[in-house]
């Protein structure tokens, strides 16, 4: 069963999907032409590998070989970072916990947050040593605080990669220090930050902040763009010979955010300016637009032998896309949903697809889920949905 459903004037959106209806048919969905705004080839940068994604609709916008596997130097400790405010919001740390300082987390190389040997220090400020002035040691000491030592803990790193779909990544250490067996990849990072964004959203304002100062010594935030352009609020730079200069950066202007990552640059400047090249890019030609908020009822399909007659169909979570300014007008969006549906059906079920696309091009799909649940109707209802059932498939659903 296909149902098609068209957008127009998606900007007064917020207004509009109250009232809107769906059409029913079983042809492709017409297309509405609008005049359509010029958009240049992406800017080519220099650079190793690069990608530029929204954060909301999860839609790559430029790429070039962001599934490359290189080394992420101190990128990695957006993972670091990212298990921390997990255990964090799962409640089994605490901001105020006090995390003991080995001599291996204080002998620890490269960048630091400078703290002592044999001392305590909180969860709250390890993590901000952590996102802010790129400590090693603190990633070391927290490492050690979470799995017991930093092996284990690059485990855990490799595990929760697997399950946020980061194919081309592996760890080996919770700092980004050189090995050759420790990788990741522009679209994989991107993805990691864009879970960190949405994730945990109540820890982010920590990516924006300039400075971070502790034991006396104040150190800046490496990231220059966080001085340079207000709308960007985070995420995090790398360097290591290997690696060359690195930044992943998000930024949000209205209601539009972006994520960009850029790997290989020759300089802490040419990272910022080629970060800036993308950012610029995305937003001025192109645009997201929020089609559903989670829970909306976008059909009522017949469910047979339940304790209802219809289902209240719809998305578990927000819906955006994203596409170019000026030609949200060709958006049309069909649901798929599964024919003959039967009771029990539990609230959450998936039932069917939605697809959106952009003229002949499929810019979105998303999963159709049951909002509500259904139970089996009495013995003589599923005796009577049974006879109706093959009368309804006989004559071509005369009978829904």
């Amino acid at each position: 069963m296909r149902f098609t459903l068209f957008f127009r004037r998606l900007r007064l959106l917020p207004l509009l999907l109250a009232g809107l209806l769906l059409v029913v048919s079983q042809a492709t969905a017409q297309v509405v032409t609008a005049p359509q705004t010029m958009i240049p080839s992406p800017p080519q940068l220099a650079a190793t590998s690069w990608i530029l994604m929204d954060a909301n609709s999860g839609r790559v916008l430029v790429e070039h070989n962001a599934d490359e596997r290189l080394p992420p130097a101190s990128l990695t400790k957006l993972m670091t970072a990212y298990l921390v405010e997990r255990e964090l919001d799962r409640g089994n740390i605490s901001p105020d916990d006090l995390v003991p300082i080995s001599e291996k987390a204080w002998r620890t190389g490269g960048s630091k947050m400078f703290i002592e040997v044999d001392t305590q220090v909180t969860v709250d400020e390890l993590l901000k040593g952590i996102i802010i002035v790129s400590g090693n040691d603190a990633s070391v000491a927290m490492a050690e605080y979470l799995s017991g030592g930093e092996r284990p803990f690059a485990d855990l790193m490799n595990q929760h990669a697997t399950r946020l779909g980061m194919h081309n990544t592996n760890f080996v250490n919770a700092t980004g220090l050189p090995d050759e067996d420790h990788y990741s990849s522009a679209r994989d990072l991107a993805l990691l930050s864009q879970h960190i964004i949405n994730d945990y959203p109540e820890h982010y304002a920590t990516y924006a902040k300039k400075q971070f100062s502790y034991g006396g010594i104040e150190q800046p935030n490496r990231n220059r763009l966080l001085w340079r352009d207000s709308s960007v609020d985070g995420l995090k730079t790398g360097w290591t010979e290997a690696a060359g200069y690195c930044l992943v950066a998000s930024a949000k202007r209205d209601d539009m955010r972006l994520i960009s990552v850029v790997m290989g640059t020759a300089s802490e400047e040419a990272r910022a300016q080629e970060t800036q090249k993308l950012l610029s890019y995305g937003f001025r030609y192109y645009e997201t637009l929020k089609l559903y908020e989670a829970g909306a009822v976008l059909n009522t399909p017949r469910v047979w032998g339940g304790d209802k007659n219809e289902l209240r169909v719809g998305v578990d979570r927000d819906v955006f896309m994203t596409v170019p300014r000026a030609r949200s007008d060709e958006l049309t969006a069909k649901l798929d949903i599964q024919a003959d549906l039967t009771a029990p059906i539990t609230a959450g079920d998936r039932v069917g697809t939605m697809e959106v696309r952009q003229a002949d091009e499929v810019v979105g799909e998303r999963p159709l889920v049951a909002l509500e649940g259904i139970e089996e109707g009495g013995l003589f209802k599923r005796l009577f949905d049974q006879v109706l059932r093959f009368f309804s498939n006989l004559v071509g659903g005369w009978f829904d």
